[in-house]
């Protein structure tokens, strides 16, 4: 298929045609500062080499006005060179060099070089995001990662920008009037997509970090209106902590930014937190972006700084695996994710003061892809990613979190040391080159001694997640007589896996929940004896998977359910708490626990919960299920028991602390009551306040969403809000509050910015979308049950992948949920002509309003 949607075989067959020697791009910023400008100038010289001379292949480039196109020396026209955002190069040579003149669009929903004018002081911003397949909207690419080179980047820009990208900064030269040009040494081998270009008027920092391999130059960035908010020191700490951790751990010393591979002087590393972004993080070699969100202007809980502090290490581990050694094909998206994923987490728990990261990833990642893993859309974890529109859907929760379960469990498999021997060498075996995951298999086996070909087919070639059970019987004296372990899948999916396992066997001692013994077991087939708990006392708890080795569901007997609803507060360790939250909440929507005993077991054990990713993550869990998984007919007496709830936990929170500001932050988004919506007001107007809590800048958006969402706050009172907020952020909060108003003109407007504009920017979209539907605003979006059915028939071709993607994740109708819509939905499912990525939204929201119908039947018994 010609056009943006490169084919796994296209690629392979251009892969066994090239070798290419370097890319030498300049980009003319220069126009920048001007609000009209929409375009930038790209010229590209490629130097390649073709394996059978005379062949033909194409060069990748979208969206661009093409002025020059020179193949060895000939002039080709671009108008017959030039269509479906290719251009054909014919009649190769065996040395070849493709010169490309264009103008280039700026974008504004965050996919190649975005463009963002502040609000706030007027200044420009620039950035790319080029993951994955994007670098072509910047310049002319062979867009696959396995054709790496070198790269020259030199950029014309106004004078006073910061100028970054993944070699260290130069110094400029003038270039003409208001103008100066920065011309880069020549990188490593690089993949096109994981290049970058910065620059704008950014505010710097800089430091250092004393390697034993050398000093790397620190640098962070921001927008000039929110470097007040750049908490350096506290970024430096994780920074330094990564390097030192990571470059002991892989036995490689990091290997970007040097400018070239043989480069002289210091390395370079250079983190960039950027306005209007669409991912959390992105791993450009020696040059990462982030969302500028991480820079809190408001005060956040530990849980923030530990998930920030996660996203930090997540990308510096890419510096190893992925950047150093990069995939061949996206086949292996889910290792790059996957094992920069496992290896954050590992890392903070090693080197960082987040010694407990793990416990953060079972309360909210690992639930994320269990998620994802029960729906229709499940893929293996090594997804059969044929192209690219099947690529840039499965950046999901099988990916990044069970792929990353995943690799724990096969380090618990076997064994740390010889897990990391065999990276390794395979860091070395592979560095600057490209790799399958049959490469790191093997230097797994040879380390460890393992056969781990057969571990790879049932883990990552199967789709779908396990489920775990207890079977025991006990003698007159309450001991185990038998013990064993049963296994079962969906039938859809029906792989039955190995899994290596903790038992844990805990009893209530004075009080408190106490482990009294725990073994480890290799699990397989579906059911499996234990015979080291046979003569044991059955406990009073019974807790599968104890430690969280494996990646699968877990079940309780009836005797370890009501111990841990009567306990859950009294569990010392965080991790088992994390367990039995996630067993609950899995429990809920599998319709086997009521989603009025789940709410009521938040209530009693979330005011003691030392996680404070659990505290955040909690009260979105129990909020959809009073929305979705509650009877009807009790769902509003729910609905207040919850509001009660959680203001008394809010009222009996220490003064100042994370979990008063935590509660504050549910109780808003539960408020309903003329009770609770006069505090929130008066919490706004200043006319009353909590101990210890500052009503800042965040939190008043907080408060005054919630008032809109529920009639006591028109378009006047957040426009006027907005006026003291004059930011993009303050822009985003306002999008956000204007749509929750349950007003008709409401919808329509939020319908329009989302969907039908193409000028609202891409966060603003997302924060619309995601606000749309609003629990309990049923009359008002059935109208758009049709409407959106209609868009999504053709979206994905007219708005592009990030804009159709976000409208149709997050706009999707479930707050009206019936029999009915479902049958709406599946007849469009059966009948419409839209392309497989935008179905794939719509049947995975119509998965989620069935299983909801099935929790209210349970909620209702």
């Amino acid at each position: 298929m010609p056009g943006t949607n490169l084919t796994r075989d296209e690629a392979q067959t251009r892969a066994e045609l090239l070798d290419v020697d370097s890319y030498t791009v300049e980009l003319d910023l220069s126009r920048a500062p001007d609000e009209a400008v929409r375009t930038f100038g790209s010229t590209t010289v490629v130097r390649f080499g073709c394996r059978t001379p005379g062949a033909s292949t194409f060069a990748d480039l979208v969206g661009a006005q093409v002025e020059e196109v020179v193949l060895n020396g000939r002039t080709l026209d671009p108008a017959a060179v030039y269509a479906d955002d290719r251009l054909q190069l014919d009649g190769l040579e065996a040395d070849n060099e493709l010169r490309v003149v264009a103008q280039c669009a700026y974008s504004r929903s965050g996919e190649g070089l975005h463009r963002f004018h502040d609000p706030a002081d007027g200044r420009v911003y620039t950035y790319t995001q080029l993951e994955v397949p994007d670098a072509r909207r910047v310049y002319t690419t062979f867009e696959q990662p396995d054709l790496k080179a070198p790269f020259t980047f030199t950029v014309t820009a106004p004078t006073g920008w910061v100028v970054l990208s993944n070699s260290p900064a130069p110094d400029p030269t003038p270039a003409g009037e208001g103008s100066s040009t920065w011309a880069f040494a020549p990188t490593e081998r690089l993949a096109t997509y994981f290049t970058a270009i910065v620059a704008g008027e950014y505010h710097a920092s800089h430091d250092t970090y004393d390697s034993p391999h050398g000093e790397i130059q620190l640098g962070h960035y921001c927008r000039q209106s929110v470097a007040e908010h750049l908490d350096v020191e506290r970024l430096l700490t994780i920074t330094r902590q990564g390097f030192a951790f990571f470059e002991d751990a892989f036995a490689v010393p990091y290997p970007f930014g040097r400018g070239g591979a043989t480069g002289e002087g210091p390395r370079s590393y250079d983190q960039v937190y950027v306005p209007e972004y669409n991912m959390g993080a992105m791993e450009n070699a020696g040059c990462i972006t982030y969302r500028d969100e991480y820079l809190p202007r408001s005060r956040q809980t530990r849980a923030f700084y530990e998930q920030r502090a996660n996203t930090i290490l997540h990308e510096m581990a890419h510096m190893w695996f992925g950047d150093l050694v990069t995939m061949k094909w996206w086949d292996d998206l889910w290792l790059n994710e996957s094992f920069a994923e496992w290896a954050s987490h590992h890392a903070m728990v090693a080197g960082t003061k987040y010694t407990e990261a793990w416990t953060g990833f079972t309360n909210a990642r690992k639930n994320w892809a269990y998620r994802q893993d029960q729906l229709p859309s499940t893929h293996p974890i090594a997804a059969d990613n044929y192209d690219l529109e099947a690529v840039e859907v499965n950046f999901d929760g099988i990916t990044y979190a069970k792929g990353a379960s995943t690799l724990k469990q096969l380090v618990a498999w076997v064994g740390l040391e010889p897990f990391m021997a065999g990276l390794r060498d395979y860091f070395k075996a592979h560095a600057f080159g490209n790799s399958e995951f049959a490469d790191l298999l093997a230097a797994l086996e040879r380390s460890s001694g393992r056969e781990l070909d057969s571990w790879a087919k049932e883990w990552l070639q199967t789709s779908g997640v396990n489920t775990l059970a207890p079977d025991f019987e006990v003698d007159d004296r309450g001991a185990f007589t038998a013990f064993r372990v049963t296994q079962s899948a969906d039938p859809g999916f029906p792989a039955i896996r190995r899994h290596r396992l903790g038992i844990g066997l805990y009893d209530v001692v004075d009080g408190r929940l106490a482990l009294r013994h725990r073994v480890e077991v290799d699990v397989e087939g579906e059911s499996t004896s234990v015979e080291e708990l046979v003569g044991h006392a059955q406990p009073d708890l019974v807790l599968l998977n104890d430690g969280d080795l494996t990646y699968a569901k877990i079940r309780l007997d009836e005797r370890s359910l009501a111990t841990a609803v009567a306990t859950i507060d009294r569990i010392d360790d965080s991790l088992p708490r994390a367990l039995l939250w996630g067993a609950a909440w899995d429990m809920t929507r599998d319709a086997e626990m009521r989603a009025t005993d789940f709410v009521s077991l938040v209530l009693r054990g979330i005011g003691t919960e030392t996680d404070l990713i659990a505290v955040g993550r909690l009260p979105v869990y129990a909020r959809t299920a009073v929305s979705y998984y509650a009877a009807p007919e009790h769902r509003d007496e729910l609905r207040a028991r919850w509001e009660r709830g959680l203001r008394e936990l809010l009222e009996g929170a220490e003064p100042g602390s994370d979990h008063q500001l935590a509660f504050l932050r549910a109780y808003a988004s539960a408020a309903h009551s003329e009770e609770a919506l006069d505090l929130l007001d008066a919490l706004l107007a200043g006319s009353e306040s909590l101990p210890g809590l500052d009503v800042d800048t965040d939190l008043r958006w907080t408060l005054l969403t919630a008032l809109s969402c529920n009639g006591r706050a028109d378009a006047g009172r957040i426009e006027d809000e907005l006026a003291r907020d004059a930011t993009i952020s303050g822009q985003e909060h306002a999008a956000r509050a204007l749509t929750v108003r349950p007003t008709a003109e409401a919808k329509a407007q939020a319908w329009s910015d989302a969907i039908e504009r193409d000028d609202v920017p891409n966060e603003t979209q997302r924060q619309v979308a995601a606000a749309f539907p609003v629990p309990g605003q049923a009359d008002l979006l059935a109208p758009y049950l049709e409407k959106y059915l209609r868009v999504a028939d053709t979206i994905w071709e007219e708005k592009g992948v990030q804009r159709a993607s976000t409208a149709l994740e997050l706009m999707f109708p479930m707050p009206l949920i019936s029999p009915e819509t479902l049958a709406v939905l599946d007849e469009w499912l059966g009948s419409s002509p839209a392309n497989p990525a935008a179905k794939r939204y719509v049947r995975e929201g119509r998965a989620d309003m069935a299983r909801a119908l099935v929790a209210r039947e349970k909620d209702a018994s």
